[in-house]
């Protein structure tokens, strides 16, 4: 456990700074809120003008109050803050929750006030949330160290979801989304700006919080992503589900970002892999985070892909299947043994699955129960998704099957479809069954519980690979195609057979050499892009052709770029057939080297079918990379052509990303296009490499 975390969050003494009599003032309200939930600690408010405040004995100044406390809230003006903040200091206080705005978020005389409140934090050791933040409580102690109007009508009740969120406002709304959601909270933390404390120590605190399963994040910014990784990788490694919604996608987004809590705002692309690579899931939107998160509050998630449907509508049965395919989850038909037992006690039933009760149990309750029994104890399923009418509410059907769902021991996700109120709902949930208002979400529950179930599973994700000896670095010169190829070949990436050649006669001698049509290229490290002047000549074959090639090719090169060096041309081999594949390299300011991969064509050019991992990674994560793609197929063989070498782009990934992350600080951009993927084996056949130097 975080010691920060522990004592801003489970502390056994609290300091109000600013304390007050009114309880719609920030300071009254804090207190009140803390004295209602019955806080068991000691709390001293701090008012140098009363001695009382709310019926607590107060104290004049800091100074006064008896020993020490672990944690001090102020709700003071910015001015006032590093005073008081020094005066905590002395007492021995450990953390502070700071609600003062008034300083990054409001420019450069703030940001130079922040970093004063930094200073002073550094110097004594306390640790500070905020400033300009809506605190923090712990329903499982009574700590309210908020003002949020959220929790005026009651107090928080315990659950087992964290809460951390860099705006208060919205972290305020998305606790009473859960609220009304019928989902506890146990953690709920707001960071502000993020002088000191943040998101990622925040979560890495609930990832070991043993009452807490799911933590919920939002984001503006990123401000410690290697601590955000090790956070995230803790979470995943404790089945921990991590639920983002990440905004700033839009250049506008982004900036209105920045500006609200001063935060670091990130490529978008980049925020995405790196939460893919780490476990953690993004949420489009506020609807799915709570649903995910009501989702995941059983803590049972599906070992695979089958779901079995047991329905009291034959029509809402149908809308499940195909809801199923939409989420890519299998709908496997049940053995016939257990149909033909299914058929004996329902007549009338359809039982292929979906199963379709009929009405008949709506007379005989029992044949439902005995139906759900049936299904989990014999079906090959992984979880079970449920359409029922409100006979759900009946006594002896929630009865039966809560018993049923609590003698399943957690053994499979139980998504029920039952349109009934809170209360009925509660029994339920206590029992270990997800309850929904529509067919489909109870589908996308399943589906979403697989979903972190293979993020999980990536926990146990392949090492990178290691360096082999004699890897060339990127030294910040610029290169030319055959140059980069050297570098890269340096690293384990395999390249088409080619030489550079000076003059027509080397150019004709290095065709003769090779078997067949051979590729002609001008290089120079000048001209990246060479398909745009005709810098490249294919299938040519023939002593005269290679050297009317090589003229040409100089030519092209002198008339676009005068004043490029060119280096001569490059004679290469042509490399057959297989299915053609970019990947790129590009740094990102946050997270450093990043890896596209896709297919290469209109499925890049125009429908932007990639995807990204940060280096390095290893096969493991390469493979779920490459499976990512909605063209990933196309590696499998379509029209009679033989799959591709899907097991050596794996590695040829891997391998990138090693070299990436080892040249981080001298690389800018990678790119290979294209990279043709064989029935055996990888070739790439075109590279660049754009050191930093040559970028700047």
């Amino acid at each position: 456990m975080s010691e920060a975390i522990k004592h801003l969050l489970n502390p056994e003494a609290v300091v109000i700074v600013g304390a007050t009599e009114g309880e719609h003032r920030i300071g009254g309200r804090v207190l009140h809120y803390i004295a209602r939930a019955g806080f068991k600690g000691a709390v001293y408010p701090v008012n140098p003008g009363r001695d009382t405040v709310q019926g607590i004995p107060a104290y004049r100044q800091i100074e006064d109050i008896p020993g020490t406390a672990d944690c001090a809230i102020f709700a003071v003006p910015a001015p006032a803050v590093i005073p008081s903040l020094r005066s905590c200091a002395a007492k021995g206080v450990k953390a502070a929750i700071l609600f003062s705005a008034g300083f990054a978020e409001l420019g450069e005389e703030g940001r130079a006030m922040q970093d004063e409140l930094v200073a002073v934090a550094r110097e004594t050791g306390m640790r500070i949330l905020g400033p300009n933040c809506l605190g923090a409580f712990n329903a499982n102690s009574g700590l309210m160290g908020t003002f949020s109007s959220n929790i005026m009508d009651k107090t928080p009740e315990p659950g087992r979801v964290g809460i951390v969120s860099q705006s208060g406002a919205f972290g305020a709304h998305l606790y009473s989304l859960c609220d009304a959601r019928g989902i506890g909270i146990s953690y709920w933390v707001t960071t502000g700006n993020e002088a000191d404390i943040t998101i990622a120590e925040c979560i890495g605190f609930m990832a070991a919080e043993p009452s807490v399963n799911t933590i919920m994040v939002y984001a503006e910014g990123i401000n410690d992503p290697k601590g955000l990784a090790a956070a995230l990788q803790l979470a995943r490694a404790n089945r921990k589900p991590v639920i983002f919604v990440k905004v700033g996608r839009t250049e506008a987004g982004a900036k209105a970002a920045a500006s609200h809590t001063a935060s670091l705002a990130v490529s978008d692309t980049a925020c995405d892999a790196f939460l893919k690579q780490h476990g953690a899931y993004r949420a489009d939107t506020t609807d799915e985070m709570v649903e995910c998160a009501y989702a995941c509050q059983p803590g049972v998630f599906p070992t695979g892909d089958k779901v079995g449907l047991v329905s009291i509508s034959g029509g809402a049965g149908v809308q499940m299947a195909d809801r199923c395919d939409a989420e890519g989850l299998q709908v496997p038909e049940f053995p016939a043994d257990l149909q033909a037992e299914l058929k004996a006690m329902l007549p009338l039933a359809a039982t292929t699955n979906p199963v379709d009760m009929t009405a008949i149990v709506v007379e005989k309750p029992e044949l439902m129960v005995k139906t759900f029994q049936m299904v989990s104890d014999r079906a090959d399923c992984d979880a079970i998704a449920s359409f029922l009418t409100p006979i759900a509410a009946r006594q002896e059907v929630m009865d039966g099957l809560t018993n049923w769902a609590k003698s399943l021991a957690g053994r499979m996700p139980l998504c029920l479809c039952a349109p009934v109120s809170r209360e009925v709902k509660r029994p339920y949930e206590e029992a270990g069954i997800s309850v929904f208002d529509t067919p489909d979400e109870a589908v996308r529950a399943c589906a979403i519980l697989r979903r972190f179930a293979n993020l999980f599973d990536g926990a146990d994700a392949s090492e990178p690979p290691a360096p082999p000896e004699g890897a060339e670095p990127v030294d910040g010169e610029p290169l030319n195609e055959a140059e980069a190829k050297a570098v890269l070949r340096s690293w384990g990436i395999d390249t088409v057979a080619e030489s550079i050649t000076a003059t027509v006669d080397e150019a004709v001698a290095a065709a003769a050499a090779i078997s067949g049509p051979v590729a002609l290229k001008i290089a120079s490290a000048d001209i990246a892009h060479k398909t745009e002047i005709g810098g490249v000549l294919l299938n040519v074959e023939g002593m005269d052709d290679v050297r009317a090639g090589f003229e040409t090719l100089m030519e092209r090169g002198r008339s676009a770029k005068p004043d490029a060096k060119i280096d001569g041309v490059i004679v290469s081999e042509m490399a057959g057939e297989g299915v053609e594949t970019v990947i790129g390299v590009q740094n990102d300011p946050t997270f450093g080297p990043m890896v596209m991969f896709g297919l290469g064509g209109v499925f890049v050019e125009i429908l932007k079918d990639v995807s990204f991992r940060l280096a390095p990674f290893g096969v493991d994560e390469a493979r779920r990379m490459i499976a990512e793609i909605k063209g990933a197929k196309v590696l499998q063989g379509a029209r009679g052509s033989k799959p591709a070498d899907v097991e050596a782009l794996a590695e040829t990934l891997a391998r990138i990303s090693v070299f990436a992350a080892a040249n981080a600080g001298r690389l800018e951009t990678v790119d290979l296009n294209p990279v043709l993927v064989r029935n055996k084996g990888v070739l790439a056949l075109d590279a660049l490499i754009i050191p930093r130097s040559q970028a700047s």
